[in-house]
């Protein structure tokens, strides 16, 4: 007996809602409120081709080193390739890349977190750790294979805690992956190990939670030298799962579902000494209230592009629906799993039919109807990262459509306390906090990272970042700041993560822009940043866009580390310049961590350094804050004071000390050179009287 389009449209909609494939290609068709660029492995066409690691000797390499950003620009025009691209760089220097064995060079390169010597390295095959005691030549210690999306990490002492988001993920880490639409086999939240033995980590909880970790966060109390717990907040922007395979979990709108698991934070309390006992101990609803964020919508290169390849697709008899009144060609994963779902219906199961596939082509418009509903357009329902700031007691949400000002000091209740919003945005992906936290600096990855989004047709305002001042509890935008090389069609572009490099007196960051390479900017005037430094290679293929290029680059002890997603892991060094100079880099290196997670970011804290007073005074000579003859005459103050080192040097120290504050309100710059006092008096408590 034939079915009513009515009935097949409500059969299939059912099948389809929870089938792991379809549930992607929903995200993929912008059915959920997600960004999935980064959050899911690269298609088949674009994965990185394993290649053998590169020579020692790199010969395409152009180097710059200047005061002024170099014209033309090098990486303009750089060679393509994997392990032989042309490379720039400009006050940086590429100390070392090393590519891991497979089946992890074959993979995505995803985050990084550090303890000791060791750099963590996520990939969407599990987990690499280095031994990078020896930055120029780092040695794989240990691997955890354990597939999943994205395998982002964070370590706390022994604990190294792992995101799962992909729906072929397992608990038990296998390859197999999971097929089943409900499946108990299925990991899609928080992985737990212990690394405390790096010759056998052992996992020892999986913690579900209802939309997987696309990325998590952790949190302590900052006061706690010892802290019992460690508090994980769970990211996750995947549709949410079937409760038949989590109990609890629902995508109801909350004024349906009290319960609802859209609009809300996962907390994980995590015992340190029981970490097998780690659970969910609240849902912050810290989305209340927020209106649907602007938006900016297509380029008009964009919107040509899309019409060429609907109408390329139409006419190959692909099917093409409409979505948020845009038309898109439907994913062939989508269109296969309603095609079965027809054939089952109609006739008891695949293989589909000619006539099974004429019944899709009347209905397809119908079924994306039923699957997204009439919801009213809402707000954020979860962020994308969270960055928490334990010291100010305060985190930056990346949250969809919005960044957020959070309150952490109930660590696990954190609350909102500002929001801004920006139609220059698409995709709010991550925050930094300087070390005062005056200023927070929110990422864009539009396009959601797959996507050449920096050539010269697109827009500098978006796929960039934006700048706030931060002023008690408020928000104020300052500035946009994107990477200003021109890069091409084959070079998925857009902001990413990084961190703070510790510079005395300076606000400076080290920032990924996939294969838009590293870029160093300072915007310690968050109304005026600028581009210092950078490192960048040629797209991977020359000829079609391949995934590749730095996912993550952060400054540690030290050192600069990318994780690349192509080729494995890249170690760079700034070289001293007149932007950047000797003094300031040694003070940078003085700050010394023994672990290092990003998204829970340390205050850093300099220690009474020669190299510290310097810097000031370098800085001062660049601002022209001092005289000429003053800042040479408290050189040779600093240096015969190191020289010599005894109380009398150190009372020189305090003269030194005390004319500078008298100094102070004639400078230029009379708050740097307060600084440069204190330090100067911070030298002179070293010596003694």
């Amino acid at each position: 007996m034939p079915h009513s389009s009515t009935r097949l449209r409500s059969t299939i909609t059912a099948a389809v809602r929870s089938a792991p494939a379809v549930l992607l290609a929903l995200a993929a068709l912008g059915l959920s409120a997600c960004a999935t660029g980064s959050g899911g492995a690269p298609e088949a066409d674009q994965s990185p081709r394993a290649e053998a690691a590169p020579a020692a000797e790199d010969t395409r390499m152009t180097h710059v080193e200047s005061g002024t950003a170099p014209e033309p620009d090098p990486r303009e025009g750089l060679e393509a390739g994997r392990f032989d691209a042309g490379m720039a760089t400009w006050n940086m220097e590429l100390v070392s890349t090393t590519a891991p064995p497979e089946p992890y060079l074959s993979h995505t390169h995803s985050d990084l977190a550090f303890q000791g010597d060791y750099v963590i390295q996520g990939n969407y095959a599990g987990i690499l750790i280095w031994d990078v005691s020896d930055p120029s030549d780092p040695t794989l210690r240990t691997r955890i294979h354990c597939p999943a999306s994205q395998n982002d990490v964070s370590v706390f002492g022994d604990l190294l805690f792992v995101s799962t988001e992909g729906l072929d993920s397992r608990v038990d880490c296998g390859d197999q992956g999971v097929e089943a639409p409900v499946s108990d086999m299925r990991m899609r939240g928080v992985r737990i190990f212990d690394i405390g033995n790096l010759d056998e980590p052992e996992l020892v909880k999986n913690v579900q939670t209802c939309r997987g970790s696309h990325t998590h966060t952790l949190m302590v109390d900052p006061e706690d030298e010892e802290p019992e717990n460690v508090y994980v907040y769970v990211q996750g922007s995947a549709p949410v799962r079937p409760s038949a395979e989590l109990e609890g979990c629902s995508d109801e709108m909350p004024e349906e579902d009290p319960g609802s698991s859209l609009f809300r934070l996962d907390v994980i309390e995590v015992p340190v000494d029981r970490p097998e006992d780690a659970e969910i101990v609240s849902n912050p609803r810290i989305f209340e209230d927020l209106e649907p964020a602007p938006e900016h919508g297509e380029t008009e290169a964009e919107r040509r592009q899309r019409l060429e390849r609907v109408e390329e697709a139409r006419q190959q008899g692909a099917f093409i629906v409409e979505i948020q009144g845009l038309e898109r060609v439907a994913p062939s994963g989508f269109v296969n799993s309603m095609l079965d779902s027809i054939a089952t219906a109609r006739h008891g199961g695949p293989p589909p039919t000619s006539a099974d596939s004429a019944e899709l082509r009347e209905n397809i418009q119908g079924i994306i109807d039923d699957l997204v509903g009439d919801r009213p357009q809402t707000g954020p329902t979860q962020c994308h990262d969270i960055t928490t700031y334990p010291a100010i007691g305060r985190a930056g949400g990346a949250c969809e459509g919005y960044g957020l000002l959070l309150d952490i000091t109930d660590a696990d209740q954190p609350t909102r306390i500002d929001a801004v919003a920006d139609s220059n945005f698409a995709y709010w992906h991550s925050a930094t906090f300087n070390n005062e936290g005056s200023t927070v600096l929110f990422t864009d990855e539009w396009g959601g990272g797959g996507q050449p989004k920096c050539r010269d047709t697109d827009p500098y305002e978006w796929g960039a970042n934006a700048i706030f001042s931060r002023e008690g509890d408020e928000l104020t935008f300052e500035s946009y700041y994107k990477l200003p090389a021109v890069q091409t069609s084959q070079e998925n572009c857009v902001a990413h993560n990084g961190s703070l490099i510790p510079v005395p007196g300076r606000d400076i960051m080290v920032q990924a822009w996939y294969q838009g390479g590293v870029s160093v900017l300072d915007f310690t005037d968050p109304a005026n940043p600028r581009e210092i430094a950078f490192f960048d290679r040629g797209p991977v293929d020359g000829d079609e866009m391949v995934m590749g290029g730095s996912w993550s680059v952060y400054w540690y002890n030290g050192y600069i580390y990318s994780s690349e997603i192509a080729r494995g892991l890249d170690v760079l060094e700034i070289t001293p310049n007149p932007l950047l100079t000797e003094n300031e880099l040694e003070a940078a290196r003085s700050v010394r961590f023994d672990q290092f997670n990003a998204q829970m970011q340390p205050q850093y804290e300099f220690p009474p350094s020669f190299a510290k007073a310097r810097s000031y005074l370098d800085q001062l000579e660049r601002s022209d804050g001092l005289t000429d003859r003053r800042i040479r005459e408290a050189r040779e103050t600093l240096a015969a004071a190191e020289a010599g080192s005894s109380s009398q040097h150190g009372r020189a120290l305090r003269s030194l000390a005390d004319e500078l504050e008298t100094y102070a309100e004639l400078s230029g710059d009379p708050e740097k050179v307060r600084a440069l006092a204190g330090a100067v008096t911070e030298l002179a408590g070293t010596l003694g009287d």
